[in-house]
């Protein structure tokens, strides 16, 4: 354990040194300490670690996360190596970062609103009062832009592997902001698949070719069925698995909301009081559905997403209906999976 925790401590510091001045400021760990007045301001928690308020000497607010010891080498690499590339409103910036011994953490640019999931919930006393059907449309569109920069905008296409309301950040005007890349992976721009030996990713979110690749390889179309997902969450306003309806069984999310499609009552279960609202949440709706196509080819690019929500309705087709069931999931359910845990069928 002692040598496999020293090969990891070098293989961090190789990979930070070559990556020199690319790399964002390192900080130590007493200048954490400061900067987060002695870790005084929790802000959230989660299988990574925590996330602490803080302010730079320059008077910047920042979110500093303070990585757990036994994870937290391999996702400081992965952010360091795909965030510092980024330069994208909607996409958060890492501003620093501290490797110190067994001391890990991540600073990034500090989000008045926090995450999105906040809102998206009925049972949130958030939800109903600051984001109206016009606010999470331009959301919706502002997290297709930053997708469609991690897969097209970079010279590496940065596949994030983890898209859901919980990683999508809320700046003081509500513009979303792309975060946590620790499930992050790179490729060329030419080449369209990666390889991976486990599932990564969240429950509920996941492709179903990134645990079972029947479905095809793992590729930045798996991030576009992750994006349906949360869409149509964030439509919906609840969790995916809807409650049990008869005493036995459980809906489908995409199926639920599906059939409130076809037969046009969206706005009898959403809160939608207008034919705009209406025509934005049908429109939301559908997209997500080209989305999460079980097929990858079948899936749009994620220009092509920002094409149709920008685009009008009228130019739309319904897609077939969704074919894969899901497992029950609880919304507390974020951390990483690997597919040997994995009985989606």
């Amino acid at each position: 354990m002692v040598w496999r925790k020293k090969e990891n401590y070098h293989n961090v510091e190789n990979f930070l040194s070559s990556y020199g001045t690319l790399a964002p400021k390192r900080y130590s760990y007493s200048d954490l300490k400061k900067i987060t007045n002695s870790f005084l301001v929790k802000l959230g928690q989660g299988g990574y670690g925590c996330v602490y308020k803080g302010k730079l000497p320059n008077g910047s607010l920042v979110a500093v996360k303070v990585l757990n010891e036994s994870k937290g080498g391999e996702e400081l690499i992965n952010e360091v190596a795909s965030i510092s590339r980024t330069s994208h409103v909607n996409v958060v910036t890492l501003l620093g970062f501290c490797f110190e011994g067994h001391k890990k953490a991540l600073i990034y640019e500090f989000m008045p609103h926090g995450s999105l999931e906040k809102f998206i919930y009925k049972e949130s006393s958030l939800a109903d009062h600051q984001l109206g059907w016009e606010r999470l449309s331009q959301i919706a569109i502002g997290i297709a832009r930053g997708l469609e920069y991690l897969h097209r905008g970079c010279n590496t296409r940065i596949l994030h592997l983890d898209i859901k309301p919980h990683n999508i950040l809320l700046d003081e005007d509500f513009c979303p902001k792309i975060s946590d890349f620790g499930l992050a992976k790179l490729c060329l721009r030419k080449e369209s698949l990666v390889s991976m030996l486990n599932a990564r990713g969240t429950v509920g979110y996941i492709a179903p070719e990134v645990f079972c690749r029947h479905f095809g390889g793992v590729s930045h179309k798996s991030d576009v069925y992750s994006y349906g997902m949360m869409v149509l969450e964030m439509v919906g306003g609840r969790n995916k698995i809807k409650p049990k309806v008869d005493g036995s069984t459980e809906i489908y999310f995409p199926d639920w909301i599906y059939n409130q499609l076809e037969l046009d009552e969206l706005g009898a279960h959403n809160g939608i009081t207008s034919e705009a609202e209406n025509e934005m949440a049908r429109k939301m709706v559908i997209v997500s559905l080209c989305c999460i196509q079980t097929v990858p080819s079948n899936r749009p690019s994620m220009t092509r997403v920002v094409e149709m929500l920008e685009g009008s309705i009228q130019s739309l087709q319904i897609p077939p209906k969704p074919v894969l069931s899901s497992p029950p999931r609880s919304r507390e359910d974020s951390s990483a999976i690997e597919s040997s845990s994995m009985g989606i069928f």
